[in-house]
């Protein structure tokens, strides 16, 4: 598991109006604000945990009819309890909502729900709440200019007021609108699926807790964008006890396997006395044990991350992920020669798994030994090839091109890793060096031609926003 990037999610745009009087200017930004919970992020990256979102989420996407392969789940390292949809098809969950989940069946609800709003096109169909909101704010300007032209300030004044409260009535209804129109759709999806709401339930009783300690009203939901935890679970358990699947209990598979993936998460993000607080030595199950690792080794004690490693591969010696974190621990504690021998073991379990091909080409590029330089190459195109998103592949196949003397094609890689990471100047820089240096129209040429326009074109847009 590894931090890859910062990426910005694309925004809904809102309507321009040229100079508006601050009462207006107000309303968009208390809008923008709402409907942006996140300008940037921190990508967490890991192939264990990736494998169990998509096995989670496929028998959703399957009865919804989205195409299996457009849709993505993404994980940001972020302590906040949320989840959200930002173009396309990518569903994004916070780490805090995973550490306060206590099943896969509470995540697979917040995953139907958030394809509830894939399905009904609600990113698309924001401007239209906008749209509405912001025709009531300027009728109410309009309005108030003229009593205020007319001698009547007070009256003008309390006009514009009263606009702006009904135009935010009119948009913070129509979110809570399509907040259920998504729990209705998802809760379709697990029924079709034969997914149990308890999940889903039990997730909102969580937020519902959350909502009492902020001390947040609960006679109704006026002035939120979504409709209050408990109207959602009034709502909700009818429809869900009603279902076939009420009963039903989660696969036990997949349960384990988020566990794992909970405790793995907790030991990378979390302060090491608060893992080892969690996962104390008493407790020997393996996800206690993953914890653990990762708790040690991010306290720079190998031996004991080995220690923890060592045991769990004593009962699953050819599970590809304890196998990946063995690797790692050796690698990053200056053992690359130790380290390779279980990545190649990791690599050939997962069919090339390309995050944990991209750990295993920065080992044999680590060892600094020439005679895995072609090996590490092969290694890092076909991680690159397979996923294409992963800066830090791209920057290992930079470094073990320069390694070989091909600074144009290091050049290239770097410029793929730098788009990917939104270094859009140092993307222009190499990637302009590349074209000077590999063959006119050939692929690599036309793809650093690509790139060199792409990133000319977002530092371009990126300034004028400054």
């Amino acid at each position: 598991m590894r931090n890859t990037l910062a990426v910005s999610f694309p925004r809904t745009g809102l309507p321009v109006f040229g100079r508006l009087p601050r009462y207006i200017v107000a309303f968009l930004a208390m809008v923008s604000i709402i409907v942006q919970p996140v300008a940037a992020q921190s990508i967490l990256r890991d192939a264990e945990t990736e494998a169990l979102f998509t096995d989670m989420v496929a028998p959703l996407v399957e009865v919804s009819e989205l195409d299996a392969d457009e849709v993505d789940v993404v994980l940001l390292n972020d302590d906040q309890i949320n989840a959200f949809v930002a173009g396309g098809q990518r569903i994004y969950l916070y780490s805090g909502l995973i550490e306060t989940a206590d099943s896969a069946n509470e995540v697979q609800g917040v995953m139907a729900h958030e394809l509830g709003h894939i399905t009904g096109g609600h990113i698309i169909r924001f401007n239209e709440g906008v749209k509405t909101a912001t025709g009531i704010t300027i009728l109410s300007l309009i309005l108030g200019a003229a009593a205020i032209a007319a001698g009547a300030g007070d009256a003008g004044m309390g006009i514009l007021a009263a606009g702006q409260q009904a135009a935010m009535g009119k948009f913070l209804a129509f979110s809570r609108v399509q907040e259920r129109s998504a729990d209705s759709a998802g809760a379709r999806y697990l029924s079709e699926a034969g997914i149990s709401g308890k999940g889903s339930i039990n997730f909102f009783k969580k937020l519902q807790n959350y909502e009492f300690r902020l001390g947040i009203p609960q006679e109704d939901s006026y002035g939120r964008t979504h409709p209050l935890s408990g109207e959602r679970i009034t709502l909700l358990r009818d429809v869900y006890q009603k279902d076939p699947a009420w009963d039903k209990p989660s696969d036990p598979a997949i349960e384990a396997r988020f566990k794992r993936v909970k405790a793995k998460l907790l030991g990378f993000t979390a302060d090491p006395a608060v893992t080892l607080r969690e996962y104390p030595e008493s407790d020997q199950t393996a996800p206690a044990r993953y914890a653990r690792a990762y708790a040690w080794h991010k306290s720079a004690y190998p031996d004991r991350a080995l220690y923890e490693v060592n045991n769990l591969l004593k009962s699953a010696p050819d599970d590809p992920y304890f196998l990946e974190l063995q690797g790692q621990i050796l690698l990053e504690s200056g053992k690359p020669d130790e380290a390779l021998k279980s990545l190649r073991r990791a690599v050939q379990l997962t069919n090339n798994q390309p995050l944990i091909a991209s750990l295993f080409g920065h080992a044999l590029i680590a060892t600094e030994d020439t005679q895995y330089f072609d090996e590490a190459t092969q290694v890092l195109k076909a991680a690159v090839n397979k996923d294409n998103r992963n800066p830090f592949a791209w920057y290992q196949l930079g470094v073990v091109y320069s390694q070989q003397g091909d600074m144009p094609r290091a050049q290239l890689a770097t410029a793929e890793s730098s788009m990917l990471q939104g270094n859009y100047a140092a993307a222009i820089r190499s990637s302009q060096i590349a074209m000077a240096g590999i063959s006119e129209n050939t692929p690599d040429w036309i793809r650093a031609q690509d790139i060199s326009f792409i990133a000319k074109a977002e530092y371009e847009r990126n300034n004028k926003r400054r």
